[in-house]
């Protein structure tokens, strides 16, 4: 009986495991074919804003919205991609609404900031532990991808660099902001799917 106990538990374990690598090889390849630009960078900023939310917390209401305006003021339509919003990372438990659904009239400067401050300010946060631990296992099923990114090697060390300090927050690639002038704000998909999702097309 504990022969086929432990069996079992060895299935589950492995059934877990390669379902998780069928989730990130899947939130990979999506990533890619949309940004083919994309560099490691790109995967692991997409990957920590799903798990951790937005960078920091947000004390100061007032510069926020200041920098919203400005990053509002200055940005083209044109130079945006399409869409109004994509899910991050492997499990999508946050979204990028683009300034995009602001321009367009969708939703107010006033509801996103809201929303991207309600997010970041949430009651708990992972610790920057536990993220290492999670990108750790994503970084696994990368090393075993067929993929050929740009500054592979060079990106994962600065990466390892960061999490070493105790941080994890990093900018897109530099080929990646030049390619899609991202320009969003994060918000919690609990929070989107309350308060913003149904005012978008």
């Amino acid at each position: 009986m504990k022969r086929i106990l432990s069996m079992m538990i060895v299935a589950t374990l492995a059934y877990s495991m390669a379902a998780s690598d069928h989730k990130v090889e899947s939130f990979v390849n999506g990533l890619l074919d949309h940004y083919p630009a994309a560099r490691l960078l790109d995967i692991y900023k997409s990957s920590f804003q799903d798990y951790m939310g937005a960078e920091h917390l947000v004390n100061d209401t007032a510069s926020a919205r200041a920098y919203l305006e400005q990053e509002l003021a200055s940005t083209s339509l044109d130079g945006l991609m399409p869409w109004y919003y994509e899910p991050c990372g492997v499990d999508s438990c946050h979204v990028r609404v683009s300034l995009r659904a602001v321009m367009e009239g969708f939703v107010s400067a006033d509801l996103l900031l809201d929303a991207f401050i309600s997010s970041a300010n949430k009651a708990t946060h992972p610790t920057v532990e536990e993220w290492v631990a999670r990108w750790h296992e994503i970084m696994q099923t990368i090393d075993q991808m067929t993929l050929d990114l740009p500054h592979f090697a060079e990106d994962k060390q600065f990466i390892e660099q960061v999490l070493a300090q105790g941080r994890y927050a990093i900018s897109h690639s530099p080929d990646y902001r030049e390619a899609y002038s991202p320009h969003y704000r994060i918000v919690e998909r609990r929070i989107f799917d309350e308060r913003i999702k149904g005012l978008l097309p």
